[in-house]
């Protein structure tokens, strides 16, 4: 299901940077997060998005969420933008 959400998005936010910086100036409605990546990367998102009070989505590879964005890299995070 979010893979599907991640490819049939108009914009998004790559990599876990990018997305918290973006969170942080209230650009993103959702987040996607793969359970394969490092948890100490992907923990801080998570939190700051319990703070926003953002929804989590989480999918199984890194690989396949980086595919869905249409990178040849896996992605550990994605934001999906308002």
């Amino acid at each position: 299901m979010s893979y599907e959400k991640v490819e049939q998005a108009k914009a998004t936010v790559i990599g876990a940077k990018q997305t918290s910086r973006a969170i942080e100036f209230g650009k993103i409605s959702e987040v996607v997060v793969a359970r394969d990546a490092d948890a100490r990367l992907t923990g801080k998102i998570i939190s700051l998005c319990q703070d926003k009070g953002l929804p989590v989505h989480y999918v199984d590879s890194m690989r396949r969420l980086g595919k869905a964005c249409g990178i040849d890299v896996g992605a550990a995070v994605v934001g999906l933008k308002v």
